[in-house]
């Protein structure tokens, strides 16, 4: 009898030993699923070619993403966007965030990058796969054009109320500086916060600025004066995405084709331009 209780301890604990084995992944193998967010364990491009579409987050925001008379979403990133995707193999999309939502959105594939004159700050380059910069720009003060003589350095914006679109790097740049700020949901919506008077003052991309403000524009009593920054744009997709890379060769052909170029003619800004 105790023998007989013997062999079957030993084949239990001989079942058990020969089931963890096969529960253990083998020497060289597949690795496991990567944590939600990061595209390292499998292609991300795949994921957007597969499916068809980039789906590319934007926000009001000329001259790189704004909407015509019929109401299509156009700019400089908006037409690159369409010439990226066209490259990839697949149609572009556009999706309107917020913006300071747009890791949250990149991460639960709500979107597939976030292409807005994105400045390359330290927090979207730790936090996302980011391109190759394709553009440079800066953090302006823009105010009633009256008011300008006034605010010749940074120590004069002390007192003032500033507008800043949440999660911007003009919102970034105030807190940096010290000043008060109100965040809002857009730059455009900045702009209007200073041309209702309801903010001093706001900061925005200098390319925004020169686009939007002065005689012409729909501002013609605001202008730009202080630049607070140097930065630089780029696009953001999940972190560990292969897609970054492929964009990448993709802006350098439509740079090398001189498309890059002749987009930039025709939104004002071919002196912000970076080789590829």
């Amino acid at each position: 009898m105790k023998l007989k209780k013997w062999l079957a301890l030993a084949l239990a604990l001989t079942l058990t030993a020969s089931l963890a084995a096969c529960s253990e992944a083998p020497s060289g193998g597949d690795a496991s699923p990567s944590p939600s967010g990061s595209a390292s364990a499998e292609s991300d491009l795949a994921y957007i070619q597969d499916k068809g579409t980039l789906v590319v987050a934007i926000t009001d925001f000329a001259p790189m993403d704004y909407q015509d008379a019929n109401g299509e979403w156009i700019g400089f990133d908006a037409d690159m966007a369409r010439a990226v995707a066209e490259k990839l193999g697949v149609e572009v999309q556009f999706q309107v965030i917020e913006w300071d939502s747009k890791l949250l959105e990149l991460n639960s594939k709500k979107i597939d990058c976030a292409w807005n004159g994105m400045t390359l700050t330290n927090e979207v380059l730790s936090s996302m796969e980011c391109t190759n910069a394709y553009a440079t720009n800066g953090q302006v003060v823009v105010m009633n054009k009256d008011a300008l003589d006034r605010y010749a350095d940074e120590e004069s914006l002390k007192d003032l109320s500033f507008a800043v679109e949440s999660g911007s790097a003009g919102e970034e740049t105030a807190a940096d500086k010290g000043f008060k700020a109100n965040a809002v949901s857009s730059q455009a919506d900045a702009l209007m916060e200073v041309a209702a008077g309801t903010s001093d003052a706001c900061i925005i991309d200098l390319l925004m600025a020169t686009a939007m403000t002065g005689e012409g524009t729909g501002y013609p009593d605001l202008a730009y004066g202080l630049q607070l920054t140097t930065e630089e744009y780029g696009i953001g997709f999940r972190k560990g995405s292969d897609a970054a890379a492929k964009v990448n060769e993709a802006l350098k052909e439509l740079y090398d084709d001189g498309t890059m170029q002749s987009l930039a003619e025709t939104y004002g800004i071919a002196g912000a331009i970076i080789a590829q």
